[in-house]
């Protein structure tokens, strides 16, 4: 999973629909390709750069056109190896897809976008999952537009109109379907769902409270794990948290990820971890009063990795393999492209914290039902298990039979001759079978001492969640497999619901 989106500091106002800057580089889902807009050394002029990521080592081949473009100007390559680009003059959006032609440039105009409104901000959506098409967003003043600008019929199409202001984008599938969006109306932010092949059908996604400001910036559909920032848990100022599509677990929002007098912005998870959201690893852009740097952390450890910054880091952007190797793209006076690789640090085992010891646990608690975290078994159930095997005190409870030697076996056959005394007496080779086997009989299983003597652990995730006072994340993206939840660190939490159904 890649994304490029860039997100305010933590004195940000949450109510800004713009996004704080556009990325330095952006990558295809895929990770076969990506664009930038580099500037000439020797003319100081800007061109789009095209690189290729997915050979034994990258490449870059620069797409200059017959004039300069402007600092502003958007690129987003596509998977077929085509870059587009987003010029902007006097409220006309125009599109064009840009590929090498030998010496040369080729361009392939696709229409335009007109935006008569001076208000009106137009800018490219993260790249799509499937690489063949690119989206735009229209922010108006009072409503905001979806446009398909690439890979359509007859150029430009207007997909859908959200009522509201809207930043972000964040694709929650992986056919290009369901955008999040985080709509500002009415003085609050909160994310949506549009479904883009239902006329741009909305539904909400992410309202942890009433009154917060909740912004999406990150997720992956193959676990459904998802990166919030929210001002729920402490008003005023916005923190960072996590939480799992379609799960009944709240958010959370862990200390280790809201570090003093610094900005902390996701901008990459690993993919494939279908089973196990809070194993993937994620990629943190960490801005100090020293500079900025690169943090690695996964929901289920309580630290943050710190790592320097490549040099020449295109700051913001990266791609994590389902490996766990995270590459960073780099450019610097002797370098004129790179990438930098960085594995993950190994997961750390879930270790369960034992629950301290209770006289007599109270009913209507142990027959409380817990959430169950995407269709596993209740916790309850398990829970209710004995710890293990009966301890050799209960196996010795019910005494052992005493052996006895068959007569048939001791007895001389009348017309058979006198044997020794040595042979009438029983084997050595056959001795009675062990007292171990034969303490508990079949019939008659032990005491059940081992469910009283010592109190079940509850799992380690039960004190450290968040428990929100209701909601939950909302179930409205279909996705390949389940996470189970849970794990992770000590984390503040919300006053309110957590997230409701889409």
């Amino acid at each position: 999973m890649t994304a490029c989106a860039t997100e305010p500091g933590n004195g940000a106002d949450e109510n800004e629909y713009e996004p704080a800057a556009r990325p330095a580089c952006v990558i295809t889902a895929d990770g076969t390709y990506a664009a930038r807009l580099a500037l000439d050394g020797e003319s100081q002029s800007w061109y789009p750069e095209r690189w290729t990521l997915d050979g034994a080592e990258p490449y870059a081949v620069p797409l200059p056109a017959h004039q300069p473009e402007e600092p502003g100007t958007e690129v987003l390559p596509l998977t077929d190896g085509r870059v587009l680009i987003h010029r902007e003059a006097d409220g006309r959006h125009a599109f064009s897809l840009l590929y090498p032609t030998g010496p040369g440039t080729g361009e392939l105009p696709l229409g335009a976008v007109e935006c008569p409104d001076a208000d009106t901000r137009l800018r490219l959506l993260p790249p799509a999952p499937d690489g063949d098409r690119a989206y735009a967003l229209a922010v108006g003043r009072g409503s905001t537009a979806v446009w398909l600008v690439a890979g359509g019929a007859f150029g430009p199409e207007h997909l859908a109109e959200v009522p509201g202001r809207c930043s972000g984008g964040v694709w929650l599938d992986g056919t290009g379907r369901l955008l999040a969006l985080d709509r500002c109306q009415d003085g609050r932010t909160k994310t949506v769902v549009v479904d883009l092949e239902r006329g741009g059908e909305m539904s909400p996604l992410l309202q942890i409270a009433e009154t917060s400001n909740d912004r999406l910036l990150l997720a992956d559909p193959d676990s459904g794990l998802l990166l919030i920032r929210s001002d729920a848990p402490s008003p005023g100022h916005h923190r960072l948290g996590w939480g799992i599509l379609g799960s009944t677990l709240p958010v959370r929002f862990p200390e280790s990820l809201h570090p003093a007098d610094c900005a902390v912005t996701p901008f990459a998870i690993q993919p494939g971890q279908v089973l196990m959201p809070e194993n993937c690893a994620v990629a943190l852009r960490i801005d100090g009063p020293s500079g900025t740097w690169v943090g690695l952390w996964r929901p289920s450890e309580r630290q943050v990795h710190h790592l320097p910054a490549p040099e020449g880091w295109l700051t913001g952007a990266g791609l994590w393999s389902r490996e766990g190797v995270l590459q960073l793209p780099y450019a610097t006076g002797t370098v004129a492209y790179g990438v930098a690789r960085v594995q993950a640090p190994a997961a750390q085992p879930e270790r369960a914290t034992p629950a301290p010891p209770e006289p007599e646990p109270e009913p209507e608690r142990a027959a409380a039902p817990r959430p169950v975290p995407l269709q596993q078994a209740p916790l309850t159930s398990r829970a209710a298990l004995p710890p293990g095997p009966a301890p050799l005190a209960a196996r010795a409870a019910t005494p052992p039979p005493r052996a006895a030697t068959p007569p048939a076996r001791t007895a001389t056959p009348p017309d058979s001759p006198a044997t020794p005394p040595a042979s009438a007496a029983t084997p050595p080779a056959r001795p009675a079978p062990p007292p171990a086997r034969a303490a508990t009989p079949p019939d008659h299983p032990a005491p059940p001492l081992a469910r009283t003597a010592t109190p079940p652990a509850r799992p380690a995730f039960e004190d450290e969640a968040v428990q929100a006072d209701s909601g939950g994340l909302g179930a409205a993206a279909p996705r390949n497999g389940t996470g189970r939840g849970g794990g992770g660190e000590k984390s503040t939490p919300a006053e309110t619901p957590a997230l409701a159904p889409g």
